[in-house]
């Protein structure tokens, strides 16, 4: 036992006092942060108001256009060719104009402008466009706009889960289960490959080195491959521990750092939110999300995701270092690489069609085999999977450790003394039946 603790601290300190370990544990916090926050403070700092003078030689649409406060309408009766001058000059940010047309046929509508219109800007002014032939036609047919205004109703349903024998209500959310599950299973999936390879690099390196047979002549080739495989386990927590912390840190500073970046207010900002539809459809998903996640039971999801990760990593690992041992260089790994992880991807594809419906038989299954439990049952466990299913799957993944661990250690102390030797499927089998 001593041993493999020499072993796994070994492996474990190699890894975290490298320079890109630390690099992307810190990065990969601010990156997340930087998606979200960027666009508001680049949002905040462009408050300047725009003017977009309007000429409307058809006559239908009498009036300014209704705007907002980064977005004004202001009608001209000059020519085009004057309201063109205009915006050379300056006076206008654009001007708008609307050819002869009919309102079943809006066409020829062009926008000039001195500088290259945004896509934000080009959008207000096609809403407005639509808002004011809509009213028109509306006028037309001698319909009240009011009357329609006050008929548009928005309908939200509260989804609840009944639990115990006598129906106790608990809130629930289908697109808070379904992100979860995803995100955790899509996390799993990237870190087995991830960390699993960097297994199996470590075991090429100390073979291709002449390493390995130092290490061996002090402990056995077992001891070597769990420590091995631990060691590079506990990086990963860790490194997702301080994601946790670092990211829990950003949030909570994220608004003020917004608000020193751009010099706004909580006034400004709700302003920027409510005037551009992009931001404030971020905005309400941020705080809708907060609101379903609280419907969930978080240390279920907890225990259960390192729970999956731990045992979905380690059955990989074990084959990874199998692997890696029974080869020469990553070249030669190729052959064997795609069988053992054909389950891992499998499962993933599959994962969209086990949210879809986590309580049939596909997800049943799936969620039992070791090799694609890990990734399955972390997208059902959101939709509360009967706890039976849960304990029987957890059980199974422990048994598949053992028996999958126990037969990649038997090809790992044949082959990681293994040097200048083909090795096919074949080779594999024979090795596992060897006597120690």
């Amino acid at each position: 036992m001593n041993k493999i603790l020499l072993i796994l601290q070994r492996e474990y300190l190699v890894r975290v006092q490298k320079r890109s370990f630390v690099i992307m544990t810190l990065l990969g916090p601010l990156l997340i942060a930087a998606v979200y926050s960027v666009p508001v403070i680049l949002a905040l700092r462009d408050s300047k108001a725009r003017t977009i003078a309007v000429i409307d030689e058809s006559g239908l649409l009498k009036g300014d256009f209704k705007g907002d406060k980064k977005l004004t309408f202001k009608s001209l009766t000059g020519s085009l060719h004057s309201g063109k001058q205009a915006v050379l000059d300056e006076k206008y940010y654009a001007v708008l104009y609307i050819p002869k047309m009919t309102v079943d046929n809006p066409a020829g509508i062009k926008l000039f402008s001195k500088k290259g219109i945004s896509l934000e800007v080009e959008g207000a002014v096609e809403r407005s466009l639509k808002r004011e032939i809509e009213g028109v036609k509306l006028r037309q047919a001698g319909i009240d706009t009011q009357v329609l205004e006050r008929i548009d109703t928005r309908v939200s349903i509260d989804t609840k889960n009944l639990t115990g024998d006598d129906g106790d209500e608990k809130d629930s959310s289908t697109g808070a289960a379904f992100i979860v599950g995803f995100a955790a299973a899509f996390i799993i999936y990237i870190s087995i490959f991830i960390y699993g390879v960097q297994v199996m690099r470590g075991v090429i390196e100390e073979k291709t080195n002449r390493i390995v047979e130092v290490i061996i002549s002090s402990v056995k080739p077992f001891q070597l491959m769990v420590g091995k495989i631990t060691g590079i386990a506990l990086v990963g927590l860790t490194q997702f521990l301080l994601w946790i912390i670092l990211g829990t840190a950003i949030s909570t500073v994220a608004i003020g750092m917004m608000r020193s970046a751009s010099g706004a207010g909580q006034e400004q900002m709700d302003e920027a939110l409510r005037e551009s539809p992009a931001l404030e459809q971020r905005a309400n998903g941020i705080e809708k999300a907060m609101n379903a996640m609280s419907t969930l039971d978080v240390p279920l999801l907890l225990g259960s995701f390192l729970f999956y990760f731990l045992g979905g990593y380690l059955i990989y690992s074990a084959l990874f270092a199998a692997v890696g041992a029974a080869a020469d260089s990553e070249t030669d790994t190729q052959q064997f690489m795609f069988p053992i992880t054909i389950p891992l991807i499998l499962s993933f594809v599959l994962a969209q069609y086990v949210i879809q419906n986590p309580d049939g038989p596909l997800a049943f299954w799936l969620s039992m085999i070791p090799l694609t439990s890990p990734i399955i049952m972390m997208v059902r466990i959101p939709f509360n999977p009967p706890a039976w299913e849960i304990a029987l799957s957890m059980v199974l993944l422990v048994l598949g450790f053992l028996f999958i661990t126990w037969l990649a250690a038997r090809i790992y102390r044949v082959g990681i003394l293994m040097y200048g030797k083909k090795v096919n499927y074949k080779e594999l089998a024979k090795w596992v039946f060897y006597r120690a």
